[in-house]
């Protein structure tokens, strides 16, 4: 409901009070029906905010990265669709005499970065030298099934963050313009920072 369809179905009243009433009560009425159909878009979002981070925790373990990509475009849609209510909602709230002031308490977004994760060890990283190419092999070796271990918990930690902002998003049917923006912005980097991930571990273990 724009402004100009809240004026032309209030209309003019010219002292007529029985008149007032009834078109007050009818937008009210429109505007009670109007918030509610916004409020199914936010309730339809956090339903599929949800299925979204069922699949992604389904779908990170397999390092398919193109299908991953594709539930993160579903994310942005979802959160566009909600955002695409932000001004009615706040127009409507205005006309019902309750500003937005009861607003839930969003949790904090998280940054992930690559030096939050595990180190990986390499024999680069060893303070004693190696004498010879042979001696740092044989290191390289040794450290094999520690470096796989690593390659998994790096994986595993962006994984689960990927996931867990999707459904701090989602808890919320992605109603806070600024939280949900900057929950899609973190879904992404930490995409980002997965599938470089996943090209390490290739590059290590291949």
């Amino acid at each position: 409901m724009t402004s100009s369809q809240l004026a032309q179905a209030v209309g003019r009243f010219d002292g007529d009070t029985p008149a007032m009433v009834t078109a007050a009560i009818h937008t009210a009425e429109r505007a009670f029906s109007e918030l509610d159909a916004c409020d199914d878009v936010i309730d339809e979002a956090s339903e599929t905010g949800q299925a979204i981070a069922d699949r992604l925790s389904a779908l990170l373990p397999t390092g398919a990265f193109e299908d991953v990509a594709l539930e993160l475009d579903a994310l942005e849609a979802v959160s566009a669709r909600v955002r695409g209510t932000n001004q009615t909602r706040l127009l409507l709230h205005r006309v019902l005499g309750r500003e937005e002031s009861a607003k839930r308490a969003l949790p904090t977004v998280h940054h992930l970065a690559g030096s939050d994760l595990p180190s990986l060890p390499s024999s680069y990283t060893d303070e004693v030298g190696f004498d010879d190419l042979m001696a740092m092999a044989a290191r390289e070796e040794e450290l094999a099934p520690l470096l796989r271990e690593t390659h998994t918990e790096r994986l595993g930690a962006v994984a689960a963050h990927l996931v867990h902002v999707v459904e701090q998003a989602a808890a919320v049917g992605f109603a806070d313009e600024v939280f949900a923006q900057d929950s899609v912005r973190e879904a992404r980097h930490a995409y980002e920072l997965w599938v470089q991930c996943l090209k390490e571990r290739r590059r290590d273990l291949s």
